[in-house]
């Protein structure tokens, strides 16, 4: 069975007149699609983590030393050195706070906070060992240690999730309080 198939008069002018237009529009929807396509291949910059820096408004400053978190800080104009070491987290318990710098002092932008470590009586600092991530040989290198009560730090942090409080030492493993003493000031948790 045939067809017939019937044009429309003036089909040719018609033709000729939407073959440009739909081959611009063609052309446009093919060029954005390329460059969002050449936009979303591209990935963004990886921050930096050692030159990670706080956003622009304020003072940077950056505070060293015998504090619990030291690095840079982002503070509003006006502040003060305490408000520096207190960003830092404050004073760690091994700083010096004969030798603290002037705590009422303004901050500039670009200035560096330095708190002092106290030091024994043979002039050596004293180093604070992270219990909750320190390693067998560390943990044996702290006063009152023996080899088998670092294992068994060791083991109750990996039961227990870590500990909450040095004191724990003396309270679940069975420190002895004389050497609880000793080792605390080597300690931070």
């Amino acid at each position: 069975m045939r067809i017939p198939i019937r044009s429309v008069p003036g089909w040719k002018q018609l033709a000729m007149l939407a073959a440009p237009i739909g081959l611009g529009l063609a052309f446009v929807v093919g060029a954005y699609l390329y460059s969002s396509a050449a936009s979303a291949a591209t990935p963004p910059p990886a921050p930096d983590p050692v030159l990670d820096i706080p956003g622009q408004p304020g003072l940077l400053v950056h505070v060293i030393g015998a504090v619990e978190n030291p690095g840079l800080y982002r503070l509003p104009r006006g502040e003060r050195v305490f408000d520096a070491i207190a960003a830092a987290g404050g004073l760690s318990p091994d700083a010096d706070t004969s030798r603290l710098p002037n705590l009422a002092g303004r901050l500039k932008d670009g200035e560096q906070v330095k708190v002092a470590f106290a030091k024994t009586s043979s002039g050596t600092i004293v180093v604070r060992i992270n219990l909750n991530q320190a390693t067998l040989e560390e943990l044996q290198s702290v006063p009152g240690f023996t080899p088998a009560f670092a294992e068994e730090c060791i083991d109750y942090r990996t039961s227990f999730g870590g500990f909450q409080n040095t004191r724990e030492l003396v309270e679940i493993l069975g420190m002895s309080e004389a050497d609880y003493v000793i080792a605390r000031r080597y300690l931070t948790l």
